[in-house]
């Protein structure tokens, strides 16, 4: 895959989420609202670092010869990929958690 195939799929995640996460905006009071922008922009950090790892799995890995010729350990590799998707798990809980509506009583 080309790199303008990989942007094209990012920029469609990016259209996906803002379509998902800005819907009922109007709803929004002013109190949460920088609680839902907050939401908002830990889940596209989500989307972009679970996409900079699939790239470095895809371009750095499966690739011949590695980037411009290039061949770095494929363990480093491996570990930043893996970092990468464990910071994209931790963003997109923390941030599905801010754009729930708070609950005003606990049972």
């Amino acid at each position: 895959m080309n790199l303008t195939d990989w942007i094209v799929i990012l920029l469609t995640a990016l259209c996906a989420l803002a379509y998902c996460c800005t819907r009922r905006r109007a709803s929004w009071s002013l109190e949460n609202r920088a609680r839902r922008r907050a939401g908002i922009r830990l889940l596209v950090q989500a989307v972009i670092a679970l996409w900079a790892a699939s790239l470095i799995v895809a371009r750095g890995l499966l690739t011949v010869n590695g980037f411009h010729g290039l061949k770095p350990d494929p363990q480093a590799m491996l570990l930043g990929a893996l970092v990468l998707v464990v910071c994209s798990c931790y963003w997109s809980i923390r941030g599905g958690k801010l754009l729930k509506p708070v609950r005003l009583f606990a049972a």
